[in-house]
């Protein structure tokens, strides 16, 4: 328990001194390499890619305590590579991991499609059979790190009408011939884009997991990073309680700080209850994940639901 307190701690005083400035220097919807670097430099990338749902949930929580750009840049990079940690051959993992754990490169998750949305089984890239490997025709969309990343865990259709069943994963890098993309104007401070894949040449080590087995990737990774979505969202809650109760101490009316009040301490001891609950129901279904309870799912949903309505009460409460 110390060693978990002591990684949120870290975590959330990095957000705050070493982070925050670097997101504020950086321009919008643009990948910010300074702030993956540093990400990097100080550890907490590697502290992803071992894996740990718990470890992850306490980095997400207290980054987004303290800066929720540097939170976004660590989620994105742990989505796009744990494909490639988990399931790529050991050359590709030995090209990409040691680069993505320090910062040095950039990666994404390249699922969504401009009529399939997340759903993985009803995606439509097409991989065409060519030699022994394949080429990728079509288009992803709303791609976040996208079209700058370096490179991409996509999930295409195999085997046509095969449903889930008939989807391949494959690590693409940027700079392979016929891949091209561009940002998309939307309200996130983070980049979002479109890949567009024209004939895109894929080798046989670039297989993430088994020919037709990329459901199992996509769902493998998601399940991982579900809980965190919930830590998220508690971060940003009792970063919105903490301002609450310090302004609440400061502020006078009436000859007295606002925190003598009744009616304001009971808001502010509801949204205190509310964070705690939040973060055990994040907590819960990080260990069973770790635990090695599968699936997670259901745990992660109600995570999910409980924190980030119980952020939207907590801001709501902060402001008022």
């Amino acid at each position: 328990m110390a060693e978990h307190d002591g990684l949120l701690d870290r975590a959330r005083r990095l957000g705050h001194e070493v982070f925050a400035p670097l997101a504020e220097a950086a321009e919008p919807a643009r990948v910010n390499r300074p702030l993956i670097r540093a990400l990097g430099e100080h550890g907490l990338l590697e502290r992803v890619f071992e894996g740990s749902a718990v470890a992850l949930c306490l980095l997400r929580e207290g980054l987004a305590h303290g800066c929720t750009e540097a939170e976004t840049a660590l989620a994105l990079q742990g989505l796009g590579g744990h494909p490639i940690l988990r399931f790529a051959q050991p050359e590709m993992r030995e090209a990409w991991i040691p680069r993505l754990a320090a910062g040095d490169a950039v990666a994404a998750f390249a699922l969504s499609e401009p009529d399939a949305g997340s759903d993985a089984a009803s995606l439509s890239l097409h991989a065409e059979r060519d030699g022994d490997g394949f080429r990728l025709t079509g288009t992803k969309i709303w791609i976040s790190n996208a079209p700058e990343a370096d490179v991409y865990s996509v999930f295409a259709r195999t085997t046509a009408g095969a449903g889930a069943r008939g989807v391949t994963a494959f690590a693409v890098p940027r700079e392979s011939d016929g891949l091209s993309g561009e940002s998309l104007e939307l309200l996130a401070p983070h980049p979002i884009g479109r890949v567009d894949f024209d004939g895109v040449s894929v080798a046989p080590e670039q297989v993430l997991g088994d020919v037709d087995g990329g459901f199992a990737v996509a769902m493998e990774t998601l399940d991982l990073f579900r809980p965190s979505v919930g830590a998220f969202a508690v971060g940003m809650a009792q970063a919105a309680l903490d301002a609450a109760v310090d302004h609440a101490a400061r502020r006078e009316a009436f000859g007295r700080p606002l925190s003598d009040f009744q009616a304001v301490g009971h808001q502010l001891a509801d949204v205190a209850t509310r964070v705690q609950a939040a973060r055990l129901l994040v907590r819960d279904a990080a260990v069973m994940y770790d635990s090695g309870v599968r699936p997670v799912r259901q745990a992660s949903a109600m995570a999910k639901l409980f924190a980030t309505e119980a952020a939207q009460h907590a801001v709501d409460v902060a402001i008022q």
